[in-house]
C-alpha cells in the first residue's frame, strides 16, 4: 500500500485530490498538512510528523509553502510531486538541490491534454515561424498568480521553437500608444472571472490566416487525477528532477 500525503490540503486542489484518491486501489491517503488548523484526524500538527507518515507527497500549496516543504525535504527526503505555480528562481534552484536526494516531479499543469498542447504549440511555432505568437489564459477569480504557470510553460515552448529568450520577448500588457507589434514578441494575457477552471490558447497569426490551439479544463479532477498518477509513477524512479512529459512517456 502506497501512502500518499497532501501538502496544501485545505485548498481547492488539495480537497479535490483527497476526494479522487478514494477511487484508487493500493494507495492510501496517509496524512494532510496545511497552515490552517483542522480537527480532521489525518491533519498533522507539524511537518516532521507529516513527512514521516508519507511515502510520496503531492504539493498544491503556495509559493511560500512549497519553499518551506523543500527546505524540510532536504533533511528528510521523500518523493515530491509539485504542482504549485508562481515559484521564484530561488525555489526552482532549491528544487534542483532536493532532487539530488530524492525523486521530484514538477509540473505547472498535470493534464494529459495540456502536455499534448505544449507539443503542438512547439510544432506550430517552429513551422509557422513568420506568424505572430500570442497566448491567452483564463481562470477563476480566486487564482492568485498571473500569468498562469501553464501559460508561461506554453510561452517557453513557443520561444524555444524559435530560439528566442522568453525573458527578452515576453509582453504581459498593452496600453496606450505603444507602437506596432515587434516581430519576435510573445504576449501572455490573463483573464480572471467566475469559476473558470482553466482555458489556455496558443495562437499563431499570419497575413490572411491564423491558427489557434485551445485546451479547456472543465473539472479540477483532471488535474487531481493527473497528480495522483504522477505521484504513483514517481515512487518507482531514481533521484532526479522530472517533468510531466517524463511521466507520460513523451
Amino acid at each position: 500500500m502506497l501512502n500518499i500525503g497532501i501538502y496544501g490540503a485545505s485548498g481547492r486542489m488539495g480537497q479535490m485530490i483527497a476526494q479522487c484518491l478514494k477511487t484508487y486501489e493500493n494507495v492510501n491517503l496517509s496524512a494532510l498538512f496545511d497552515r490552517q488548523n483542522s480537527n480532521e484526524e489525518l491533519f498533522c500538527e507539524n511537518l516532521d510528523e507529516f513527512l514521516q507518515k508519507c511515502d510520496v507527497i503531492i504539493d498544491f500549496s503556495s509559493p511560500n509553502g512549497t519553499k518551506t516543504l523543500l527546505k524540510y525535504a532536504q533533511n528528510c527526503p521523500k518523493p515530491l510531486c509539485i504542482g504549485t505555480t508562481g515559484l521564484d528562481d530561488e525555489t526552482i534552484n532549491l528544487m534542483k538541490e532536493v532532487s539530488k536526494k530524492t525523486a521530484l516531479l514538477y509540473a505547472t499543469n498535470m493534464s494529459l491534454g495540456v502536455a499534448v498542447l505544449n507539443q503542438l504549440a512547439f510544432l506550430a511555432s517552429k513551422s509557422l515561424a513568420e506568424f505572430d505568437a500570442e497566448i491567452l489564459e483564463m481562470h477563476h477569480k480566486y487564482k492568485k498568480d498571473a500569468p498562469s504557470g501553464t501559460a508561461l510553460t506554453l510561452a517557453q515552448n513557443v520561444a524555444k521553437a524559435r530560439n528566442l529568450d522568453l525573458n527578452k520577448v515576453r509582453v504581459s500588457s498593452r496600453d496606450g500608444i505603444i507602437g506596432e507589434r515587434s516581430k519576435d514578441e510573445i504576449a501572455i494575457m490573463s483573464l480572471r472571472g467566475g469559476d473558470i477552471v482553466g482555458r489556455h490558447t496558443a495562437g499563431f497569426y499570419g497575413d490572411g490566416e491564423f491558427i489557434e490551439l485551445n485546451h479547456t479544463a472543465t473539472s479540477r479532477a483532471t488535474f487531481a487525477n493527473g497528480a495522483i498518477k504522477a505521484a504513483i509513477w514517481l515512487c518507482g524512479q531514481k533521484n532526479g528532477l522530472y517533468s510531466i512529459n517524463d511521466c507520460l512517456g513523451f
